[in-house]
């Protein structure tokens, strides 16, 4: 990498065989601008965006993380701008003949002491923060349950100052849907692991319009609630806990407001119980972080990522879960990921996941290269291929110990492969259901992307970016760029950062301006 603090020209060179480089300085770079090692640009060069650092003849291999990310479409003169329109993609690498966990790093040596304060939960996980989440069977109850919400929130939750918050688990699922399609599964396990998040503390309260396919029994059959205290049950030790449902067809409910109460009411309850919990020290081991980017940019995988990456093998090596998605986003990668896999089992497994999200795309008539947007492409990044390679990274170094279809429960510490579509709201939300209770958010173009489950931080790849959104972006990871932090330094400012959101001493900026967005469930299943 070659880098300076100065106005002066500054490229970054992935690789030694790369035969590209990106201009780093904001604004980007004009012709004739003289770049380290004497190379002159022949036109100018947006920031982020490629430049041939020699001459490439027609169909030659353009190198960037010393790999092709694609061959030219024409010959291109040394010191010009190298952008998706002059490459051809190349094919994706076929899920045959794979390298199957060949490569058996050196363990990573324990990070041991770090704690943050958290909230134990019955069931042994551990909340971050201290919600009352209020789960609906169906879109048709969205508007009664968020008007509720409203009145719990303004008459309510005062009274209770130990509880963060009152969400209403929103969803355009539970009718009008295939509900016994194969596919149905997903979506279906999505909402009933979401609402046994760890940050909900085990409180489970369901809203139901009665008629729907998704019925309450279905989406939390008995015994998938864990019992926090005999008193839910109303029975005697083994009972299961007793689902704590309103439904507004019943013909208890004479009016709107009617309706309303009984959610205001039964509220309550759960706010009591929520209430008297309180924050305990535990170990770091006791986070399970997702991690995801949007809105990518070429720096991407020169600064952020690999920032998070680093911080990716500190929370393992403290002990801690991580998990790594956007199958879109690895596809290309897939050698690189079977490789580092724990065991030939957990390559196999995500094998599988790729060639069921394969299927998936190709029966929908698309590919991997609908992933790349406008914005990915206005920042430098040429194609998927390109956006692979800087987008894996976030996983570390790190072994590879455990695969999830989408909507599945995370099982095991360390560090996990959760397919998940690459769509920031559907990523989020799947890892919601796996058990996240911290999410790390990496973006170039900038998003004002949140989760109302839980603290979202975001980290800017570019310092531009982190200067205009200063009130939107918890760490700036562009000063690797300009040679001011090393990526080891960002990854340990996260680390720290990650302890203190964790605990609630610090909120990420999501939280203090309460941005969220909606959750958005995975549903490859048809629609009737």
């Amino acid at each position: 990498m070659t880098s300076t603090t100065t106005a002066a020209p500054i490229i970054i060179r992935m690789h030694e065989r790369d035969n590209v480089a990106i201009v780093a300085n904001d604004g980007g770079l004009p012709a004739g601008s003289v770049l380290p090692g004497g190379l002159v640009l022949v036109e100018r060069v947006p920031q982020g965006h490629k430049v041939a650092l020699q001459d490439l003849s027609a169909a030659a291999p353009v190198l960037r993380y010393g790999i092709p990310i694609g061959y030219t479409l024409k010959a291109i003169a040394a010191g010009s701008w190298v952008h998706e329109k002059l490459l051809d993609m190349p094919s994706a690498r076929e899920l045959v003949n794979l390298p199957m966990a060949t490569l058996q790093p050196a363990p990573l040596l324990p990070l041991e002491g770090y704690t943050f304060e958290g909230y134990r939960n019955a069931d042994g996980s551990v909340g971050t923060r201290n919600i009352l989440a209020i789960t609906q069977t169906v879109q048709c109850v969205a508007g009664v349950t968020d008007f509720a919400v409203r009145r719990i929130k303004a008459e309510l939750l005062p009274r209770f100052p130990n509880v963060d918050d009152v969400v209403s688990l929103e969803h355009g699922y539970g009718c009008g849907v295939a509900i016994d399609a194969p596919d149905a599964i997903v979506p279906i396990r999505t909402l009933r692991n979401i609402s046994l998040n760890p940050n909900f503390g085990g409180e489970v309260m369901v809203v139901s319009l009665g008629c729907e396919k998704l019925q309450p029994e279905r989406l939390l059959p008995p015994g998938s609630i864990p019992l926090i205290d005999q008193r839910q049950a109303g029975a005697g030790p083994g009972a299961d806990a007793v689902l704590d449902v309103v439904c507004l067809q019943d013909d208890a409910h004479v009016g709107f407001m009617s309706m309303v109460e009984a959610i205001v009411q039964q509220a309550r309850a759960h706010l009591e119980r929520l209430n008297a919990r309180r924050r305990e020290t535990v170990p770091a081991s006791e986070l399970v972080v997702g991690v995801q980017c949007g809105g990518s940019d070429a720096f991407s995988g020169v600064t952020a990522n690999p920032a998070v990456g680093f911080c990716t093998d500190l929370l393992v090596r403290a002990g801690a879960s991580v998990m790594f998605s956007e199958t879109t986003e690895v596809r290309d990668g897939i050698d690189q990921l079977t490789a580092r896999a724990s065991s030939p089992e957990v390559a196999e497994a995500m094998v599988r996941e790729m060639a069921w999200y394969d299927a998936y795309l190709q029966r929908g008539g698309a590919d991997r290269s609908a992933n790349t947007t406008p914005g990915n492409k206005k920042g430098g990044l040429s194609n998927i291929v390109e956006k692979a390679m800087g987008s894996i990274v976030k996983s570390g170094s790190a072994p590879i110990t455990g695969v999830l279809a989408p909507g599945e429960k995370l099982k095991a510490s360390g560090l996990t492969y959760a397919a998940t579509p690459a769509s920031d709201f559907i990523c989020g939300t799947l890892q919601l259901a796996a058990g996240m209770n911290l999410h790390v958010f990496t973006t170039g173009r900038g998003t004002p992307y949140g989760l109302a489950a839980v603290p979202v931080i975001k980290v800017a790849t570019r310092s531009d970016l982190a200067r205009r959104w200063h009130d939107l972006m918890d760490v700036n990871a562009g000063t690797i760029a300009t040679g001011e932090k090393t990526i080891e330094a960002v990854g340990w400012e996260l680390f720290e950062l990650m302890l203190e959101v964790a605990s609630g001493r610090k909120k990420t900026w999501a939280e203090h301006w309460k941005l969220h967005n909606a959750l958005v469930l995975f549903n490859p299943a048809p629609v009737t």
